[in-house]
């Protein structure tokens, strides 16, 4: 759930500072008053989590001088002015300087409730937005949500490192739902081109026509800028880039290289034909595929990450138990050997639902993991998977998550997991230290 936005009331009477917040209040905001401009100063500064409401005719610094000043520290913070009747003038030069809008003595509660909230709308937006670009300059933000540590995950977060810094275009691969987006977005994050725009163009979601306009222009007057221009001197990303038409993958040819040597703007690939069992080679034209594949990136699909699925489920658990106020399931034993034995064709996207969903039974108090992991042909036990690993680096992957998950659940007590797992003492003891998992971790 949002958080309530917040709003500083400004104004040297204390009844009418009270009456505003009270008001504002009952409506849902988190209010806070200040009997001077000087003051609000003080706790209003850039990011506020909300708006500003001011009088004009205030001791010291009035109301016009406070908006400069606030104006200056966060050009998009909505202030609403609070005027009496002779100062409508004063206010509209306020709006000309930058005022949310102004309300004239003595005004309709419900009138303040309607420009706040339009106000604090479009602040929440503007901090989203903040927020968002933030996030997509952070590279080490987005290398975060790349979660887990198993042996594929690792090579590709080395792979976006290496790679985010080279000058080359790039071709991301991989299975649907196995978050290239997400790839893309941290190859740009981490590289030289940080700071310049990220462009992100699904060439699936336009007609062929559309496309080309959209990707090469001529622009109309109320069209967006050519994408080949948006992005320039940072990254442009085509999505599906299988469904580019002959005519659009010359064009896109001929953009690449009169760009030259490097480009200036670099071109980030995604296909999605590995489900298809085809390829990115097979349906481009060789020389634009050859480009394009200068630099390649392969995500892993789900299967073959072994212990990071578990580890992805208890965090996605945990995020929708929060959001859903409610309790995250424990993963039993058989549970867990469920969860890294299916197959899982959607792969994290599809562990994000199956996660959902799990929650959402939990709360209800009915059904089971097992049941979210039925095919639609009711196959109950999918077929273990040992994709991309030897079976023994499966089998101790599988063994050391099995041991970790049933540790934090009985919060280190050895009994409890022994007669769960059916090991003896000592048999516990030597795989937990072969595995450098210590009791002392999970008690509390």
């Amino acid at each position: 759930m949002a958080q309530a936005m917040k709003i500083a009331i400004v104004d040297d009477e204390q009844d009418m500072r009270q009456s505003i917040s009270q008001w504002l209040a009952l409506s849902g905001y988190d209010t806070e008053t200040f009997a001077s401009a000087e003051d609000a100063l003080k706790g209003v500064g850039q990011d506020y989590p909300g708006i500003v409401v001011s009088d004009i005719k205030m001791p010291g610094m009035d109301g016009m001088q406070f908006l400069k000043k606030l104006k200056g520290v966060d050009s998009s913070l909505p202030v609403i002015m609070i005027t009496g009747h002779g100062d409508v003038p004063m206010a509209v030069e306020a709006m000309r300087i930058g005022a949310f809008d102004f309300l004239e003595k003595p005004f309709n509660p419900d009138r303040m409730t309607e420009l706040a909230k339009k106000a604090t709308v479009a602040r929440r937006l503007t901090l989203d937005n903040r927020a968002l670009r933030r996030e997509l300059s952070d590279g080490g933000a987005l290398m975060k949500k790349l979660i887990g540590a198993s042996p594929v995950m690792e090579r590709l977060k080395e792979d976006i490192l290496d790679l985010g810094q080279a000058d080359g275009h790039v071709l991301i691969e991989g299975e649907t739902g196995t978050g290239k987006t997400l790839v893309a977005h941290a190859l740009h994050a981490v590289g030289a081109r940080a700071n310049k725009k990220f462009v992100l163009i699904s060439c699936a979601a336009y007609e062929d026509e559309a496309l080309a306009k959209r990707l090469f222009g001529p622009a109309g007057q109320d069209d967006p800028i050519p994408a080949i221009e948006e992005a320039r001197g940072g990254t442009l990303v085509l999505e599906d880039i299988e469904a580019l038409s002959e005519t659009n993958q010359a064009r896109l040819l001929m953009a690449i290289n009169e760009q030259g040597t490097p480009a200036e703007t670099r071109i980030v690939a995604i296909c999605n034909l590995q489900d298809e069992g085809k390829t990115c080679e097979s349906v481009l034209r060789g020389d634009l595929f050859y480009r394009l594949a200068a630099l390649r990136i392969n995500v892993p699909p789900l299967r073959t990450r072994g212990e990071d699925i578990l580890t992805l489920f208890t965090r996605l658990g945990e995020g929708f138990a929060e959001e859903y106020g409610c309790d995250a399931p424990e993963v039993s034993a058989q549970e867990a050997a469920q969860l890294l034995q299916a197959p899982w064709p959607g792969n994290v996207r599809q562990l994000y639902n199956v996660a959902e969903r799990a929650v959402l039974q939990n709360r209800r108090g009915t059904g089971t993991i097992a049941s979210l992991l039925m095919t639609e042909d009711d196959e109950s036990q999918p077929a273990i998977t040992t994709e991309g690993k030897p079976l023994k680096e499966f089998v101790e992957a599988f063994a050391r998550m099995l041991i970790d998950n049933t540790m934090r659940r009985h919060k280190g007590s050895i009994v409890n997991v022994m007669d769960e797992l059916c090991l003896p003492r000592r048999t516990l003891n030597e795989k937990m230290a072969k595995y450098a998992l210590q009791r002392s971790d999970y008690l509390g």
